[in-house]
């Protein structure tokens, strides 16, 4: 059973991976100074570059978007794993063993290097079979995507390919490559004989094939299309279940699709390979299909990761045949409905066409149609269910009623729940059910089955929010999210403030003892740039290593303020070179500490200004000669 992971490796892992190397793996980046790169953002389109690298601390930051933090979340949000699966995945790029709290336990180092040779031979498979279909054996495999629309680059961009006709092929070629037989049987691309169970061939046979790759981009298995008559296996035939593969867990196309899925919040589910093909080549870059399974719950776990399913809005589209075993289909994905935040949808072609065939008869903008002339998923759901009673009686209508009353009552918008409310009664018929009736009968079954689960995340928000207003919990206790303001650029003392964070967030090293303290001692008097300068003080004061410098004042901010710890981090510094630099830096801290004396100065003078000499003329003496020192201070400060 796996554990958390423990603190200190995680530390490892950020402190010994390139933070450069990583990101320019998905970024081209240019030098914007000493230590500093910047290039397009990844996580919003832009033209001009606003996202900023900062290796040495380790830290990244978008000024166009605000996204920022460290490689385990630029790889998280990039390739949207789990935090734990990031990690796993950053320790074997660089070799790391993991060791988990609590006796809990992580892959073990031999299970890794199996997983990757495993995915070394599926990534080799896939290439030979890309090669075969270039082939004059594989003239029919051809001959089937160009009937269907498909050029050659189409099948390039979606690694199709051919296995050929023989038994050993491709057996051949793996092991001539240097694997084993025990690590070629794990990959589940090979079949036993019948007769001699210690002798294999190829499970592909004279199949077009389509690999089948996941989130990462890393292909775990195959399907395959038949094309030939004397073909007795099924029409489609997939990897078997694997340790790399899980057909209840993968969804063709994502690796592909991920990018416009986050990014436009959209999520097509579509039926077949060549569905998906034909819906990326139209423009719909969010489609998906599942492999020989139904869009199940680990499924859905997926989608929810890459919409951000945090009832923000979305979108998830399901397109099936318009005939019986389609329409089957949509109702077992209504059933899945509620799992989602985003809004469900299924968009059905009236000639019962599927995307590729509409591709294939009427073009591009046919699928774009499609997609665009969705309906609601619980509209399609209670009309299908009408087709079981009588709506031209009383009784049926009564009864038709009782069926979609409830499926109304689940809809998560309350505005549109209203009107499908009224939809609903127009739908039955006014002659013996009446829109009051059609209402009372979806507020009872709204009342019997709760509020649905977005609704009651609204509510508990709503009494958050009133109690932030007046500084208590929120409705589960827990403190409201504070709110601060953006400090005014043209503030001087702002100004002052945020060079100096940015000085000590990016150049720690280069503090002298005097320069430190001077810094702990100074008072911040913008809201947020305090809120930072404490973090700063507490990281420091724990003895923070270089390598989690940024990322512990990070972790020592409210959520809402962790951006402008990832902006203050990567924003550029005026230095041209190393010396410049410390040059820099020195001024900065010094103009800081002239602040912090400038401030007491004022203090004192207000002191002095509410004192009466005669009073306690010791004291009136020594706030005077308090003035002196600091003006010397200032003095000196000035001089250097």
């Amino acid at each position: 059973m796996a554990g958390l992971i423990k603190r200190e490796d995680i530390d490892e892992i950020r402190q010994r991976t390139d933070l450069k190397e990583v990101v320019e793996a998905y970024v081209t980046l240019k030098s914007a100074g000493i230590g500093s790169w910047k290039g397009l953002c990844p996580f919003h389109d832009e033209r001009s570059p606003s996202f900023h690298v900062r290796p040495q601390m380790g830290s990244y930051h978008c000024f166009g978007c605000g996204e920022g933090g460290d490689v385990i979340s630029f790889v998280q949000k990039l390739d949207h794993t789990s935090f734990s699966e990031t990690v796993e995945k950053l320790a074997a790029r660089i070799g790391h063993e993991l060791h988990y709290e609590d006796g809990g336990t992580g892959p073990r180092r031999e299970d890794v290097g199996r997983r990757q040779r495993l995915l070394d031979a599926h990534k080799i498979a896939a290439e030979f079979y890309r090669d075969q279909l270039l082939t004059q054996g594989a003239a029919t495999a051809r001959q089937f995507l160009q009937d269907r629309g498909f050029d050659r680059a189409a099948a390039e961009h979606f690694g199709v390919g051919y296995s050929p006709q023989g038994w050993d092929g491709l057996l051949n070629h793996l092991t001539g490559r240097g694997f084993t037989l025990d690590e070629l049987k794990l990959t589940g691309m090979f079949s036993a004989s019948s007769t001699n169970a210690s002798r294999y061939y190829d499970r592909f046979r004279g199949r077009l094939m389509w690999p089948i790759r996941d989130i990462t981009g890393d292909t775990v298995g195959f399907g395959a299309r038949k094309l030939y008559e004397d073909d007795q296996g099924p029409k489609y035939l997939n990897t078997p279940e694997t340790s790399l593969y899980k057909k209840s867990q993968v969804l063709y196309g994502i690796d592909l699709a991920k990018r416009e899925i986050a990014k436009n919040r959209q999520l097509v589910v579509v039926e077949g390979y060549t569905d998906v093909m034909a819906c990326h080549l139209a423009g719909i870059g969010t489609a998906v299909a599942t492999c020989g399974t139904a869009f199940g719950t680990d499924h859905i776990k997926i989608a929810r990761r890459l919409l951000s399913d945090d009832g923000a809005g979305g979108e998830v589209i399901f397109t099936f045949d318009g005939d019986a075993a389609g329409q089957k289909a949509a109702l077992r994905a209504f059933e899945e409905d509620q799992r989602f935040n985003a809004q469900t949808y299924v968009a059905v072609e009236a000639s019962g066409a599927d995307p590729c065939e509409l591709r294939q008869t009427r073009g591009d903008d046919a699928v774009r149609a499609l997609i665009d002339d969705r309906r609601p998923l619980f509209e399609f759901a209670i009309k299908a269910s009408f087709a079981s009673y009588d709506l031209s009686s009383g009784e049926g209508q009564v009864k038709a009623l009782r069926h979609a009353a409830p499926i109304v009552a689940q809809i998560r918008d309350v505005s549109l729940r209203s009107t499908y409310t009224r939809e609903l009664s127009r739908w039955l018929g006014m002659q013996y059910v009446g829109e009051d009736q059609v209402a009372r009968a979806v507020n009872a079954a709204a009342r019997r089955e709760g509020t649905p689960a977005s609704g009651r995340r609204e509510a508990v928000a709503a009494v958050a929010q009133q109690g932030g207003a007046s500084g208590g919990p929120g409705a589960d206790g827990a403190a409201a999210e504070p709110f601060f303001e953006r400090p005014d650029p043209r503030d001087p003392v702002a100004r002052m403030e945020r060079e100096a964070l940015e000085v000590v967030l990016q150049q720690p090293t280069l503090l002298t003892a005097p320069q430190w303290e001077s810094f702990s001692a100074s008072r911040f008097t913008t809201p947020v740039h305090e809120v930072v300068h404490t973090a700063v003080l507490a990281a420091g004061a724990a003895g923070t290593e270089l390598s989690r410098w940024v990322e512990s004042v990070r972790e020592g901010v409210p959520d809402v303020l962790r951006p402008l710890v990832s902006e203050l981090a990567v924003r550029p510094l005026p230095a041209k070179d190393a010396e410049a630099m410390v040059s820099y830096c020195r001024d900065i801290l010094n103009r800081l500490t002239e602040l912090r004396i400038t401030q007491q100065k004022a203090d004192k003078l207000g002191q002095l200004q509410r004192m009466d000499p005669d009073a306690d003329p010791a004291l009136y003496n020594r706030v005077q000669r308090d003035l002196m020192e600091l003006e010397m201070q200032r003095r000196q400060l000035r001089e250097d």
